[in-house]
């Protein structure tokens, strides 16, 4: 039985052809994937990494997680992109509002805002703190600048010694400036996979270690991966959500519609959204194709960019997610005035006043013209968490094969890079700008 389930009633209707005449397309795709000849191939290690994870490197980062909340009042995660993207989702989707916990985490080292640094570094001297310092190479400019900067405030507050206890590194196995220094040094360490993308690490070390501090279950969140890896081991469509998904959105963007909203109704789902952007916008937009991926927040946002969905050019289709069940909810008192009219909702709650307006939001953009595809997960669980994951991250590397572009790497990284090394004198970059 699905764990996510998707319901297309409201996009079908706009396909000329339907998913499902993609069969053979999709089973080829599907082929090249698991026997690993498409482009691209030496990055699929987070294919089978539920089923195939390093056991003892798992106990390790179970074990690291316990000390660092037996020793700090803040762990500080420092990386970008694909290094804090995943792990920010997860502690967001499965934050409980207002929750006081004993070890409280941020992160650094995914902008180079110099007041946001100054301002930590400022909350952090009266605090204990632990570094997680994740990086490939240990030379990506934002994360590189934050770890000089936070390891020597945690130096100068515990000594060096101590301080060596407090830093993780999660870096290549072997090689790397990252690799070099925690070597020198002590740090314990832990490995993003050679053949795993940034993008595609939630589910290694570099997410599972800030997750675990949290204390949250990764043991479910692998579990709920691994059955979602199963599950899509068969290409049916009428088997497998993610292939149906990323076939819908390919056959909308052959038909001119060229951005997808991903919107929840729930703010746990912010930054699930900001990791399924990285996903998708890294994986397809490429040799100048793909499919722009934005993302909304409702109902929040139907007070601001609901004008332009409903109203405005005809070029995108919503992607929503739909919670079936959250852990608390409001019912809506009775007022004996009824200035605000809204006695007509009382003794409701306010999740089913929520689920009208998706409702009811889907079908006022579908008579708009604006075709919809619906995410139903059951609940904000780890499980949950662990197979949202895998569903994305398996219908990615369909949707960018289905384009012809190869989902795993990103050239246009690199682009603005060049220009900024320049205009700041690095070495080497001097003739860039002539």
């Amino acid at each position: 039985m699905a764990h996510v389930d998707i319901v297309l009633n409201d996009a079908r209707s706009f396909l000329s052809e339907q998913p499902e005449k993609l069969q053979e397309k999709v089973n080829q795709i599907h082929e090249m994937i698991h026997n690993k000849t498409g482009l691209g191939n030496d990055f699929l290690g987070w294919l089978d990494l539920p089923s195939n994870y390093d056991k003892d490197e798992f106990n390790r980062v179970l074990q690291a997680a316990e000390r660092i909340r037996e020793t700090s009042e803040v762990l500080v995660v420092i990386g970008i992109g694909g290094s804090y993207l995943g792990a920010k989702a997860g502690l967001e989707f499965l934050k409980v509002p207002f929750e006081e916990k004993t070890l409280e985490i941020v992160f650094a080292g995914h902008h180079m805002s110099g007041s946001y640094l100054k301002h930590l570094t400022s909350y952090l001297k009266d605090k204990s703190f632990s570094i997680n310092v994740i990086s490939k190479s240990g030379t990506t400019t934002e994360p590189a600048i934050a770890f000089r900067v936070l390891k020597d405030l945690l130096i100068a507050k515990v000594g060096e010694k101590e301080a060596k206890t407090r830093i993780y590194a999660t870096t290549d196995k072997q090689r790397g400036a990252l690799y070099t220094l925690s070597k020198a040094e002590g740090y314990e360490m832990f490995v993003i996979p050679d053949d795993v993308g940034g993008r595609f690490s939630v589910l290694t070390p570099v997410g599972l270690l800030p997750l675990a501090a949290d204390g949250l279950d990764v043991k479910a969140m692998l579990k709920g991966a691994k059955d979602a890896e199963d599950r899509f081991s068969n290409p049916n469509l009428e088997e497998n959500e993610a292939y149906l998904y990323a076939a819908t959105r390919y056959l909308l963007y052959k038909q001119g519609y060229k951005i997808e909203m991903l919107v929840g109704y729930e703010p746990n789902l912010l930054f699930l959204n900001e990791w399924w952007k990285q996903l998708y916008g890294e994986s397809e937009g490429k040799d100048h194709k793909g499919l722009f991926v934005a993302s909304a927040g409702f109902s929040t946002d139907l007070h601001s960019l609901g004008q332009y969905i409903q109203d405005g050019e005809r070029h995108l289709f919503e992607t929503v997610i739909q919670v079936e069940s959250t852990d608390q909810d409001t019912i809506i008192p009775e007022t004996k005035d009824d200035l605000d009219q809204l006695n007509y909702l009382a003794g409701k709650t306010l999740s089913y006043v929520n689920k009208q307006a998706l409702k009811g939001t889907m079908m006022a953009h579908k008579d708009g013209l604006v075709p919809n595809m619906l995410l139903s997960i059951p609940s904000f669980d780890s499980y949950t968490f662990g197979y949202l994951v895998y569903f994305f991250e398996k219908a990615c590397a369909m949707s960018a094969y289905l384009i012809d572009v190869n989902p795993f790497n990103q050239p246009g990284v690199e682009a603005y890079k060049k220009n900024m090394f320049a205009l700041l004198g690095k070495k080497g970059y001097e003739n860039i700008l002539k």
